[in-house]
C-alpha cells in the first residue's frame, strides 16, 4: 500500500472491463481515497480544505484544495467539514466542489464502485449533504454504498479481509469532532453512540493553552500548529520534550521546549473518553443488548480514528478500560487507524465489486 500526499496524479487508472472498487473517507481534517491501480493498492490522503483565487489573466475562478491550498491561502482556506458533515447548503457546495476537485485530480475513474464511510452522528440533514457530495461526483457509476465509518475502520484491525463482518463486537472511533462508538453484530448496528465532548480538535485547544501556560505566556500557538505537535510528538511509548523557535514581533527569535503541555492533554483525553465508553455508551447497550454486550467485551475492541495513532494508545486505553469495567478488556487497532475507514471501505468496494 502507498501513501500520497501529493494533489496530482500522473499515471493511469486500471484497465480493465470490471468497475473500480473505491473506499473514500471524506473527513473533517483529513480525506482518504484508497483504489487499486495496476495491481497495487494507492491510499490518496489529502486536507479536507479548498481555496479560491482569481486568475490574473483571464479572471476566472481558480481552486486549490489539500495541502497545497492549506499552505498558500491560510487566511482564506475553507475547511467545510469542521464538525464531520456539511451542516448548509453553502459547506455543502463546497464540499462539492473539494471532492471533483480532488477526484479530478486524482484520476478516479467513473466506471467505478464506490464505498464511503458516514459518521454515526444524529444529524440527518448533514448525512444527506454528505450523501449528495459523493452521489453528485462523477464517479460511482456502477454503484455507490456508504456504511458506518466505525466499521469501515474496524475492518483492517479486526482480520485481512472482512472478517468483522462475521463479528460481533465493539468498535470505538477517536475522531478530530466525536467520539463514536458503537456494537456490531454482523454488520447490524446496535446502539450507536456520538459525543463531541471528547474530540481530538478540543485535545488541539487544550494543548495551545498549555503550551502557553508552560511558557509562562510567552508562547502562543494556533490549533493548526498544536494537532502538528500532537501527530508529531505525542506518545505513550516514548514521548521525549522537544524545541521549537517562533519569531518575536519586533523581529527577533524565541526557543522554547514543549514537556507536559503536550502529553497532559493527550493523557485527559484518554480518560475522558474512557469515562464516556465506559459509563455511557456500554451502560447502555448492556441495558439495551444484554447477550451482544457479553460476547462483544469477550473479543478485543476495535479502536479507529486520528487519535487512536498515538504510539502507545490502544494499550493505555485497554488498560484504563479494563480497570474502570473491572474486568479484563482486549483492544486492537489497525496499522493506520487514520487510513482504516479508507481501507475497509475498499474491501466491501472489492466484495460489492465481484458480485455484480
Amino acid at each position: 500500500m502507498t501513501e500520497t500526499e501529493s494533489d496530482a496524479f500522473d499515471g493511469s487508472s486500471t484497465s480493465s472491463d470490471d468497475p473500480t472498487p473505491v473506499g473514500v473517507k471524506l473527513g473533517s481534517t483529513r480525506t482518504v481515497i484508497q483504489i487499486e491501480r495496476n495491481g497495487e493498492i494507492e491510499t490518496i490522503r489529502t486536507l479536507t480544505c479548498l481555496a479560491t483565487y482569481e486568475d490574473p489573466i483571464t479572471g476566472s475562478e481558480r481552486v486549490l484544495y489539500g495541502e497545497q491550498a492549506a499552505q498558500e491561502y491560510p487566511d482564506s482556506v475553507e475547511f467545510m467539514l469542521r464538525s464531520g458533515l456539511p451542516e448548509d447548503d453553502a459547506r455543502a457546495e463546497l464540499a462539492k466542489k473539494f471532492f471533483n476537485e480532488l477526484i479530478t485530480a486524482q484520476n478516479i475513474p467513473e466506471d467505478s464502485v464506490v464505498v464511503y464511510a458516514i459518521p454515526t452522528i444524529d444529524n440527518e440533514a448533514g448525512l444527506k449533504n454528505l450523501s449528495d457530495v459523493i452521489e453528485g461526483s462523477p464517479i460511482g457509476e456502477a454503484t455507490i454504498r456508504s456504511f458506518p465509518e466505525s466499521l469501515c475502520g474496524s475492518i483492517p484491525a479486526m482480520g485481512d479481509e472482512l472478517e468483522a463482518i462475521d463479528e460481533v463486537f465493539v468498535s470505538i472511533n477517536m475522531g478530530s469532532t466525536n467520539l463514536e462508538a458503537c456494537a456490531y453484530r454482523h454488520g447490524e448496528q446496535l446502539a450507536p453512540f456520538s459525543t463531541g465532548a471528547v474530540t481530538g480538535t478540543e485535545v488541539d485547544r487544550r494543548i495551545a493553552n498549555a503550551v502557553e501556560e508552560e511558557t509562562q505566556g510567552r508562547v502562543n500557538i494556533d490549533r493548526t500548529t498544536a494537532r502538528e505537535y500532537k501527530e508529531e510528538h505525542a506518545s505513550f511509548v516514548d514521548f521525549e520534550p522537544f524545541t521549537d523557535i517562533i519569531q518575536q514581533p519586533g523581529g527577533g527569535s524565541h526557543e522554547f521546549t514543549v514537556n507536559r503541555g503536550l502529553m497532559d492533554p493527550v493523557d485527559e483525553y484518554v480518560d475522558e473518553a474512557v469515562d464516556e465508553i465506559a459509563n455511557n455508551f456500554l451502560s447502555e447497550l448492556a441495558n439495551t443488548h444484554m447477550k451482544p454486550y457479553q460476547l462483544a467485551l469477550g473479543k478485543p475492541i476495535a479502536l479507529t480514528g486520528g487519535m487512536a495513532c498515538i504510539p502507545g494508545i490502544t494499550d493505555v486505553f485497554e488498560e484504563r478500560l479494563s480497570e474502570e469495567l473491572s474486568r479484563d478488556i482486549s483492544v486492537v487497532s489497525a496499522e493506520r487507524p487514520d487510513l482504516a475507514a479508507a481501507e475497509g471501505a475498499h474491501r466491501i468496494a472489492e466484495r460489492l465489486a465481484d458480485n455484480l
